[in-house]
């Protein structure tokens, strides 16, 4: 059998090393538009835009590991079409047969249109190697920076160019930062945390555009003002790369729609992490996190080799904003009830439904964050009023 994956990250990755651990000795391929191998991208807007990291560790595998356990790379080459027909992925260089197909796209940033400025000269988004080779020349200290977005993506390359010493301006158009994904408590927590490193945060305002005839040198927002910026960050989430499975005529639902397998409309063709939306209750889910790329793409290499078994997130994520570490498990979907616990240089916020446990925010708190973790991951809940009164979190383990 021979199994092609298209998109080169870390689902595809970890999709391409499962197959091969469970024993699967047919072909495999690898298919990305980047020249560079499957690399970790979370640490591209923190620790590899800062220069603390080399593109060597940014690196899921070395070299000589995919030619090892054969696997073919076919980086730096573009898909243009799914001939499912034929079973053949059609690219700028040739096409390439399948018995099976996977699809780990993953998303795109989304940017401001053109009318607005988003095309602009010093406009960046922070998604790739590339966008990072563009933005480490302009990250120059004492450069005025905006940046458009008051998410995890916004909020964490404000925090490393204040490091590198820009003045920075974040706005967030939403009446709070963090409005999709956080409870307000810990967005005051986060707030603060941008605030006494000297970020100044906007929120509750919205953008009329990026001004500048060659170049971007200031952000207009909708009330009238004018923040004047030698660069601009939009950091205003992503959207799922959808484009090929819409155009070969699969089912499309907030992303690549799949059943509980990993499977989609078409039974040759599966798809995996940030690209990919599965049934889950209450509707149905994507999930944009490293986690949900590995767990899920392991989850589909099992699936494509007959496990049948339906895919279950676990749920993880992490933001580094500072020398803060924001750790989150669980999704607070539809919660109904916080409950808060303080710690030093941070504390934890822990989310209920219906009087049960679902989720735990906790910055530079690992140890709410494990227990939090391991409560949620065995369907375990203790009562918010256990949470709020205990004096060591240790005992809701009992």
């Amino acid at each position: 059998m021979n199994i092609v994956i298209l998109g080169a990250g870390q689902a595809a990755a970890s999709l391409a090393a499962k197959l091969r651990a469970l024993g699967h000795d047919g072909g495999i391929a690898v298919i990305g538009d980047e020249p560079a191998p499957p690399y970790q991208r979370p640490p591209l807007s923190k620790a590899y835009l800062l220069g603390q990291m080399g593109l060597d560790r940014l690196t899921l595998r070395a070299p000589d590991w995919w030619a090892d356990q054969r696997i073919a790379l076919h980086l730096g080459e573009r898909a243009t079409r799914i001939d499912r027909d034929r079973r053949m992925v059609v690219t700028d260089r040739g096409e390439h047969p399948y018995d099976q197909l996977a699809l780990t796209l993953g998303a795109a940033p989304r940017r401001l249109p053109a009318a607005m400025g988003g095309d602009l000269p010093g406009v960046h988004v922070v998604r790739n190697l590339a966008d990072i080779a563009g933005l480490r020349p302009a990250l120059v200290a004492g450069r005025r920076l905006v940046v458009i977005g008051g998410g995890y993506i916004g909020l964490e390359a404000a925090a490393v160019a204040r490091k590198l010493g820009l003045e920075v301006t974040l706005v967030e158009a939403a009446p709070r930062i963090l409005g999709r994904v956080a409870a307000p408590e810990t967005a005051d927590m986060i707030r603060a945390l941008h605030r006494a490193h000297g970020v100044e945060i906007v929120e509750g305002t919205g953008i009329a555009r990026i001004t500048g005839d060659v170049a971007a040198d200031g952000v207009e927002l909708a009330d009238g003002r004018r923040l004047p910026a030698d660069l601009v960050i939009c950091g205003i989430g992503i959207a799922p790369e959808t484009a090929l499975a819409e155009a070969a005529g699969l089912a499309i639902d907030n992303g690549i729609a799949t059943d509980a397998l990993g499977r989609s409309s078409d039974p040759a063709i599966w798809a995996a992490g940030d690209c990919a939306s599965f049934p889950a209750a209450g509707g149905r889910l994507r999930l944009e996190s490293v986690g949900n790329a590995i767990d899920m793409a392991e989850a589909v290499a099992a699936n494509m080799l007959g496990a049948n078994a339906a895919y279950v997130p676990k749920p993880w994520f992490w933001s580094d904003q500072f020398d803060a570490k924001l750790q989150i498990a669980g999704l607070n979907l539809g919660y109904d009830r916080v409950v808060t616990r303080p710690a030093a240089n941070g504390g934890s916020v822990w989310y209920f439904r219906g009087g049960y446990l679902i989720a735990v925010d906790a910055l530079n708190d690992a140890r709410a964050y494990m227990i939090g973790k391991r409560l949620i991951e065995g369907g375990r809940s203790p009562s918010p009023e256990a949470v709020a009164e205990a004096a060591d979190l240790k005992a809701l383990m009992a």
